[in-house]
């Protein structure tokens, strides 16, 4: 009860970030008792682990009732509900129904004569019904409707959500005077959604995009057409090889394509389920995180094909190719360095390097770009067996780790510990990859030097994390670099080399 008072406090006052955090570390036990116990088959997982880049299908059913399978999960502070509670699953035609009753997102279902209007940023449905006390919404005129919403799923941050474009969803009568002839008619449904918001950040872009529109259209078996809302061509090209997986037809610029594009049935707005995961409870065919994965495998898979092929052709010739391992040399287990730049960045990384390359692993130090090409990334970390990094954004790519044998390890700066677990430790343990958090101590962190050793900087940083967002920014994640202890970190080391070792003899002897 505290907590949520904490909540309402923050939220009146406007500070939108710290009521978030209030928000979710009040419910957690909630997400918790919600897990599914999904069964490990240990044998398929031992041989997964035995081969780079192997191939992994699942198979989709056909869509029965497309609107059925959004079931209600509670995300608000009144408690438990019916996680399974169809809300808008039996529409009838002409219909329009808004579930607002999410924390993250809102989301809509229009069923019938759906005709675009982007000149008015609308999209209007036309019915032959009469208005009724069943209309949610009645005005003067032909409208029988009139839904807002704005399709992004950060619904809780008004800050954000006041840069995204406002939608109207306008039920009229079939008899209207003007009914905007279709220029463009589609047989499959159309997810509507916006890509605007926060853009340019890898964590943002999957947590927030690419994961809610796989749980959003996931039953539809790439049958469906996406209408985009603040449509930017760099983001579709970034994400072109996974795109086609979900859709089967190429996206609409709502904004730019002022032609009237005609469906029979509509869903405004994405689905999202908790950080980085898509929960099985409240999907159709009970897919996970996992699944998405295997989706990212095959979205990759083509494009790394080349890559390999390309490399290939490059040491042909009299280029000096590189020495092949003897017959009874074992392979060394593959690490991958995530490497930073300016602020959280490990200023001891090479004496790391030769410290992991000691104890016997073959490292790859990956200091990924904005523009790197995210097939690049899949190709090294998917081949990988361990990745380190510190807390940030490009954590988000512990999703191109093979699950069940890979190892996450995760460094913790001073201020960061909450978020860390939060939107990458947890996930991460939720895909399968074996997780080790390595919460740094006030000596291996920048701050010690700037701080007396008495500030609640370095003492208290759950104090400073509490007065907002702005101070943990600028404290924490803007002035802070890490020089590592690798007599400690060391630990960390070891145990993910015995775990990665075993796993591989494991799967040698199930081969």
């Amino acid at each position: 009860m505290v907590q949520h008072q904490r909540y309402n406090q923050l939220k009146n006052g406007g500070d939108e970030e710290a009521a978030t955090l209030v928000f979710v570390w009040t419910n957690r036990g909630y997400y918790r008792r919600r897990r599914p116990k999904i069964l490990s088959f240990l044998l398929l997982s031992l041989l997964s682990c035995g081969f780079i880049l192997a191939p992994h299908f699942f198979s989709f059913s056909s869509a029965l009732s497309h609107l059925y399978f959004f079931g209600v999960k509670n995300d608000g502070l009144s408690g438990d509900l019916d996680v399974n509670a169809p809300l808008c699953s039996s529409i009838s035609n002409g219909s329009v129904c808004c579930d607002r009753s999410h924390f993250r997102s809102d989301i809509c279902f229009m069923k019938g004569d759906i005709r675009t209007h982007s000149p008015t940023s609308s999209v209007f449905l036309y019915s032959s019904k009469n208005s009724d006390d069943n209309v949610s919404s009645t005005v003067d005129g032909d409208e029988l409707q009139h839904e807002k919403i704005k399709p992004y799923t950060r619904k809780w941050e008004t800050s954000i959500m006041a840069t995204i474009d406002e939608l109207n969803l306008i039920s009229k009568r079939r008899n209207s005077d003007v009914d905007h002839s279709c220029d463009v008619i589609h047989d499959v449904p159309a997810v509507i959604f916006s890509t605007g918001g926060y853009t340019g950040n890898v964590y943002h872009e999957f947590n927030d995009g690419i994961i809610p529109l796989y749980i959003t259209s996931q039953q539809f078996n790439t049958e469906v057409v996406f209408v985009i809302l603040e449509y930017h061509d760099w983001r579709v090209m970034k994400y072109a090889d996974i795109l086609p997986h979900l859709s089967s037809y190429p996206p609409i610029d709502f904004n730019g394509d002022n032609r009237t594009h005609c469906f029979t049935e509509a869903i405004t707005g994405l689905r999202i389920h908790d950080e980085l995961t898509v929960d099985p409870i409240l999907m159709k065919n009970n897919e996970s995180i996992v699944d998405f994965r295997n989706l990212l495998d095959r979205a990759y898979r083509p494009r790394i094909t080349g890559l390999i092929r390309k490399a290939q052709e490059k040491t042909s010739g009299c280029a000096l190719a590189t020495p092949k391992r003897m017959h009874n040399q074992p392979k060394k287990p593959k690490l991958v360095i995530l490497s930073r730049k300016g602020s959280r960045a490990i200023t001891n990384q090479n004496i790391l390097v030769k410290a992991a390359e000691e104890i016997g692993f073959e490292v790859h130090v990956l200091r990924p770009e904005p523009t790197t090409e995210l097939a690049k990334i899949y190709m090294e970390l998917n081949s990988s067996d361990a990745m380190i990094g510190v807390h940030g954004a490009a954590m988000t790519h512990f999703l191109f780790m093979r699950p069940r044998c890979s190892v996450f390890i995760q460094v913790i700066p001073l201020g960061t510990d909450w978020a860390a677990e939060t939107y990458y430790g947890e996930p991460a343990r939720k895909l399968g990859l074996k997780y080790i958090g390595y919460k740094i101590s006030r000596r291996e962190s920048s701050l010690v030097d700037e701080y007396d050793k008495d500030d609640p900087v370095l003492t208290d940083p759950s104090s400073l994390n509490q007065k907002g967002w702005e101070y943990t920014k600028k404290i924490y994640l803007e002035r802070q670099t890490v020089k590592l202890d690798l007599t400690r970190f060391r630990k960390r080391l070891l145990r993910a080399y015995d775990y990665i070792t075993r796993i591989h003899l494991q799967s040698q002897h199930l081969a």
